[in-house]
Parts: structure tokens; sequence; C-alpha cells
């Protein structure tokens, strides 16, 4: 392997960390389940698996093929990480209540960006990062205006 090879590879799991533990960051900060080291691997492994396969799947001459693989991942990365933020949910149906949907979320974000670190796509990581964090910072302010504006009772942010 060559050393821009590995460099590339260090790079996009260096930004896949790093975007999990910018959000890790937040989720830590609110007291949350999951935190930087968590949204970190999180991040990571998903990086991890995806640029091993798509390492490999580059020996495939088929393009239909190799596209295929790449679905494969996709579905799959993001379908199971839905289970690893389901187990932060908490739900209370006597109290008609449900925490830790943001964090839920977040996880899979984090997992979405780990992916995107793994095919670099640069453009789509800074945004979509960038939007992940107007969304966890302003999230307390963001339902104050929702209730003030419209009229609605404001949701108990604590419980996210």
């Amino acid at each position: 392997m060559s050393h821009g090879a590995l460099f590339d590879i260090f790079l996009r799991l260096g930004a896949a960390t790093l975007c999990g533990m910018v959000l890790g960051l937040n989720r830590d900060l609110h007291g949350k389940p999951t935190g930087i080291r968590t949204l970190g691997l999180v991040s990571l492994g998903v990086a991890i698996a995806t640029v091993a396969v798509l390492r490999t799947g580059q020996a495939i001459a088929d393009t239909a093929a190799y596209s295929r693989l790449l679905q494969g991942i996709v579905q799959g990365v993001l379908t199971g990480i839905g289970f690893l933020g389901g187990g932060v949910i908490l739900r209370n149906p006597q109290q008609n209540m449900v925490r830790n949907l943001t964090t839920a979320a977040t996880v899979w974000v984090t997992a979405a960006l780990g992916l995107a670190c793994a095919i670099a796509d640069w453009r789509v990581i800074g945004l979509g990062l960038l939007f992940a964090i107007i969304l966890l910072v302003t999230e307390d302010r963001l339902d104050k205006w929702i209730a003030k504006k419209f009229g609605e009772k404001e949701t108990d942010r604590s419980q996210t």
C-alpha cells in the first residue's frame, strides 16, 4: 500500500472519528447517555467497515456489482445503527413520556457522517456536521421560539 493510500485511509477514519466526537461533546455537555467516546466510536466503526469493504470492492470490475456492494453497506449500516440508537430510548407509558429521542437521532446522524467520511464526500460531511451542530446547540432556543410563536406548550428538553 502506498503512502498516499494510507494517508487517504487515515484522513477518512480521522474525519469520521472527529465528527462523532464533535457531536458527542454536545451530548456529554447535556449529561446524555452517549458522548464523545461513544459517538466517536460509532462514526469510526461505520467508517472502518465501509472503507474496508470499498477497498475490497475496488477489485470488482463490474460497476453494477460495485454499486450493489455500496448500497448493501448503506442499507446494513443505517438499519443496524437504528438498533443501537433505539437502545438509548426510554419510554414511560404511565407518564406518557419518551426520553432520549434526540440522543438516538444523534447516533443515527453520527453513523451517516461516518459513512460519508468513508466515501470521502467532504462537502456532505461539512454541511451535515454543520446542520447537526446547529440543531443540537439551538434545540432549547428553537423550542422556546416555537412555543412563543405558535402558542404551543414547550417540550421538556431535559427529556431528549
